[in-house]
């Protein structure tokens, strides 16, 4: 595997916050900015989360309780994973030496629309 893309176990350390070579810097924004960072964010929340939800599966008692457990934690774990997905995304950028306010070529491109079209109405008047 080439090293601008992260290996199995580089991906699992990166997903319990470990730094990434700086060769795959661009991965790392792509990544964090590009489509889909927001369910790609998720997942990799989740990562850490996986021995946790494996012990809910052993708890004594019956299947209903074990699978409710483990619901709970789960959507527990998704909701606080997308709360704090600005501060973390900022952490992992910061860690691998990326300015932490990047955003998408997407994003950028349409921030510059939205604000050309608002100095086209907003500057003649």
């Amino acid at each position: 595997m080439s090293d601008t893309r992260p290996n199995p176990m580089q991906w699992i350390g990166y997903a319990f916050g470990r730094r990434l070579p700086a060769t795959m810097q661009d991965w790392v924004a792509n990544d964090l900015t590009g489509d889909h960072a927001f369910r790609r964010h998720l997942i990799r929340g989740m990562v850490p989360f996986v021995p946790i939800f494996v012990l809910f599966t052993l708890l004594p008692g019956p299947a209903w309780l074990r699978g409710a457990t483990l619901l709970l934690g789960l959507l527990l774990a998704l909701f606080y994973c997308a709360a704090y997905m600005g501060q973390n995304r900022a952490r992992r950028l910061h860690v691998h030496g990326l300015p932490t306010d990047l955003i998408s070529p997407r994003n950028r491109a349409k921030r510059a629309e939205e604000r050309a079209a608002y100095e086209a109405t907003y500057r003649a008047a």
